[in-house]
């Protein structure tokens, strides 16, 4: 007999088809119910997905739950699941299995550190800072361990590992709070577990915009002396190119070019528009946030950054 919980997300990928954009919604045999609300009280919805990604995601999401099915009380299967369900933009399913695991394995840091994560991409931002800060406190006096990538970069080089997650994705939760006291306490943290110029660059880019938003421009200014435009990286680039503009060693043509996918363009678009910002030119800040906001890729950083900045007035 299969689990109950494979039943479940089964019954809800594989049954249901591909996921459906809003334009399909008048079209659909019964109500389609929105994946999170947006912080303003909009819907969300999974997109429709093209033949090739879908196809990739579903086939990795089978193969994760042949393995969780096969062995239900395996751990690293449940985290698997877990982790392939939101690949597919089904959070609340993926929150589910994590809470599944929590229950069944509540000394388990990495199963805060990914509920965390995806209660981040719900707009649930205090639950995910309550799970956060326990995985924290479980990882304490525990060796590190590297975290597998679930959506490899072009290198194959996994860059993070648990430390580094539940410490950044910690200092997210706060920065989207507008906690930037705190936010910069948990992007200390994650520097000191940061073994690598791409953790690096990921954390200098959110410490920094933590830091001017906190009015610590010196030791914002002292943190873009460390961005050196030779650091080594395979993934975080875009986050080096906003440290560069921050620096003024780039310009905002060097970051609007042709070729970036839908994430780089909302991952550029809220470091201009809090660029913009911070040197006074509200009408081009704002008409970025206009930009990432039209883009419908919510579950993004830059986006939920965006939809944050906007509802507590910042634009």
């Amino acid at each position: 007999m299969r689990p109950a919980l494979v039943v479940m997300v089964f019954s809800l990928v594989a049954c249901g088809g591909t996921p459906q954009s809003d334009a399909d919604k008048a079209d659909a045999p019964g109500p389609i119910q929105p994946e999170a609300i947006s912080l303003d009280g909009r819907p969300l919805y999974r997109p429709d997905f093209d033949p090739r990604t879908d196809s990739a995601l579903t086939a990795d999401w089978m193969s994760a739950a042949s393995a969780y099915e096969a062995d239900p009380g395996q751990l690293e299967a449940l985290i698997w699941l877990g982790r392939r369900t939101a690949y597919l933009w089904r959070y609340q399913d993926a929150v589910g299995i994590f809470s599944n695991g929590i229950a069944a394995h509540p000394d388990e840091p990495r199963l805060y550190r990914h509920r965390g994560h995806r209660l981040i991409t719900l707009r649930r931002f205090d639950a995910a800072i309550t799970d956060l800060e326990m995985a924290a406190a479980l990882i304490r006096n525990r060796p590190d361990q590297v975290e597998p990538d679930g959506q490899p970069n072009s290198a194959g080089i996994p860059v993070s590992t648990l430390a580094f997650n539940v410490w950044y994705h910690l200092g997210l939760a706060y920065y989207l709070k507008g906690d930037y006291p705190a936010a910069i306490r948990a992007y200390e943290a994650c520097l000191e577990v940061s073994t690598n110029d791409d953790a690096r660059v990921s954390v200098y880019d959110w410490l920094y915009m933590s830091l001017m938003r906190n009015g610590d421009t010196g030791k914002a200014d002292a943190l873009l002396g460390r961005v050196r435009s030779d650091m080594v990286l395979v993934e975080s680039f875009s986050y080096h190119k906003r440290l560069l503009l921050y620096k003024g060693e780039l310009s905002e043509e060097d970051l609007v070019g042709g070729g970036a996918n839908a994430l780089d363009v909302v991952t550029q678009g809220y470091g201009l528009a809090f660029w913009h910002d911070i040197h006074g030119r509200r009408r081009q800040a704002e008409s970025w946030i206009d930009s990432v906001l039209a883009s419908g890729y919510w579950p993004a950083f830059g986006y939920i950054a965006a939809e944050s900045d906007r509802n507590r007035r910042i634009f």
